[in-house]
Order: structure tokens, then C-alpha cells, then sequence
């Protein structure tokens, strides 16, 4: 039988909703969501989901012992939006990153650690304003940093790009550098 779009949006809330949990990486997300813009039967569309945990049916219950085996912890939801004035702040660990994310380091600093965070989309966007200020952020190998930053007085630092593929995460930067800088590193 024929999927329709509106079965299509349903799979599609579904992987998001397991990306955002931690069941299933980045590059899955990304690669199950081209599938399911190509499937056209609900044949094709079930695989998709067959190994998630049906959302209308009980959830599993978690076992003590899990670490063992691998598993990693859901991510942290956190406020889009990280504000340093005349302070530092810093988002590391284990986060869920929005689709678009508004950082303010005015006579502060601000570092964002994207080493084990999540995604929420293949392709996010941190919109910086620095004044008087800066902001270092620190990327895994196999992510592309693409820049649009501007500077003023100001100064952006970017990592050399490493072999990536082309259907790799993307970070894109936005916003402007005014007496600030902006510092990207990758490891």
C-alpha cells in the first residue's frame, strides 16, 4: 500500500524524537531520513523504525547494568539560547543541540564543546555575537564547520577541514566578532 505524507511526517517525528533520546546516531538520523523522503509504500517505510521502541506501546524499562553494554545516557535538553556577560559560560558533556543555536559573549567567554553532543539535525546553525569577548568551540573529526562569520576589530580562527564525506554533520556559523574573537578547533 502507497505511504502518504502524512505517514511519511509521523516516521519522520519518530526519528527525531530517537535522535533526540541518543538511540540512534546523527549519521543514522540523517541516513534513515533520506530513506523515508524516497519511500513511497508503507513496505519500505516500517524498517525504518522496526528496531525504535513503538511510541503507542509500553516503554522500556531501563536496567541498572546498561553501562556496560555501551549504551549512552539521552542527552540534556538545554535553552537555545547561551548568554555571557562579563562572565563565562559553557555547554560540554552529553547536549542536544537545536537546530539553531544563539550564543551572546559580551566582555565574557563562552565555550561549546560539540565532541559528544547530539545533533538534532544534520545540519545546525550557532548564530554568535561577540563583543569585547570570546568564543571557543571544539568540533570532532568528521564534522564540517562552515563559516559566515564576520569581524570586526575581531578576529575567527577555523581548523584545517579533514576528509569528509558529503553527506557529514555540518555546523554552520553565523553572527559577527566585534573586538572579540572566535576560536574553532577540532579534536
Amino acid at each position: 500500500m502507497r505511504a502518504s505524507d502524512a505517514d511519511r511526517d509521523r516516521i519522520a517525528d519518530r526519528l527525531r524524537e530517537a535522535l533526540a533520546e541518543g538511540r540512534i546516531t546523527p549519521e543514522e538520523h540523517a541516513e534513515r531520513i533520506d530513506a523515508l523522503y524516497r519511500a513511497k509504500t508503507y513496505a519500505e517505510l516500517e524498517p525504518l523504525v522496526a528496531d525504535l521502541p513503538d511510541p503507542d506501546g509500553p516503554a522500556p524499562r531501563p536496567r541498572a547494568d546498561r553501562v556496560e553494554g555501551g549504551d549512552l545516557p539521552a542527552p540534556r535538553r538545554e535553552s537555545a539560547s547561551i548568554v555571557a556577560v562579563f562572565g563565562g559560560a559553557d555547554r560540554r558533556g552529553r547536549w542536544l543541540v537545536e537546530p539553531t543555536t544563539t550564543v551572546l559573549a559580551a566582555f565574557g567567554g563562552v565555550d561549546l564543546d560539540f565532541r559528544t553532543a547530539v545533533l538534532s539535525q544534520r545540519d545546525v546553525t550557532v548564530n554568535v555575537t561577540c563583543l569585547f569577548g570570546g568564543v571557543s568551540i571544539t568540533v570532532p573529526p568528521g564534522v564540517r564547520v562552515e563559516n559566515s562569520l564576520s569581524a570586526v576589530f575581531g578576529g575567527v580562527s577555523l581548523p584545517d577541514e579533514d576528509v569528509l564525506s558529503p553527506d557529514a554533520p555540518v555546523i554552520r556559523l553565523t553572527g559577527v566578532a566585534l573586538f572579540g574573537g572566535v576560536q574553532i578547533e577540532r579534536k
